[in-house]
């Protein structure tokens, strides 16, 4: 399984969990599959064309995603994504 640290600010719309295991695919599958346990999720993170948006990092085993494959990056049994919502601030 791949396990999905939720950031606080999502906890909510994940009945409080602050990790959730998916099936192994690519981080694509791993999105959708959080979107059909939480519904409203997928809106958070990605934007009306599908996309990871820019306020979201989402990282893979302490690599960003916008460096790898972003939605199409493979994810295997074992893997650790975190989702780190980006803060405004000056």
């Amino acid at each position: 399984m791949v396990r999905i640290s939720i950031p606080p600010t999502l906890r909510k719309l994940c009945s409080g969990e602050d990790a959730v295991l998916v099936r192994p695919g690519t981080l694509s599958d791993a999105l959708n599959q959080l979107q059909e346990r939480f519904h409203g999720i997928q809106e958070r993170l990605c934007d009306e064309n599908g996309e990871i948006r820019g306020s979201v990092l989402i990282i893979v085993n302490d690599e960003d995603v916008r460096f790898l494959a972003s939605k199409q990056t493979p994810l295997k049994s074992g893997d650790e994504v975190a989702i780190i919502p980006a803060f405004a601030g000056g």
